[in-house]
């Protein structure tokens, strides 16, 4: 992983969306089936989107049905950071860009194989570059 990515709070507001502030700052949650990467298939890389850093790939996306995109394996280990999180009453894990400290989503064991992980993301808090067409693919 390279050095912690440190930006001030009045840039972020002034570069991310409310709902990308919300979400990645406060650690908010958008609402379920809202977000614009819960359906999508186009392949690709999701990064983070405060600083850039590839999170998943969309050949670990899988559809959980619960409304969030949802993925078994980040690209790497070092890509995400996990911490304890008490709130709403229950323990669970949540996920962290492990470059920036943004609040990503939450981590749970009911994903499936290789993994048995169900990394369930924010779509706020992601940025898909998508993958860029093989020779003789159409573009």
């Amino acid at each position: 992983m390279t050095a912690k990515v440190k930006k001030g709070r009045e840039e972020l507001r002034r570069t991310l969306s409310q709902e990308e502030f919300h979400v990645t700052q406060e650690a908010g949650t958008e609402r379920a089936f809202t977000g614009r990467y819960h359906d999508c298939k186009t392949p690709g890389t999701y990064h983070c989107v405060v600083c850039g850093e590839p999170l998943f790939s969309s050949a670990t996306k899988y559809d959980s049905g619960t409304g969030w995109p949802s993925f078994y394996a980040p690209v790497d280990q070092q890509a995400v950071a996990t911490k304890e999180d008490r709130g709403l009453w229950m323990r669970r894990t949540e996920v962290l860009c492990s470059a920036c400290d943004a609040h990503l989503g939450h981590v749970f064991p009911d994903g499936p194989e290789p993994t048995g992980l169900r990394y369930c993301m924010n779509s706020a808090a992601l940025k898909l570059r998508p993958a860029e067409p093989e020779d003789g693919e159409p573009g």
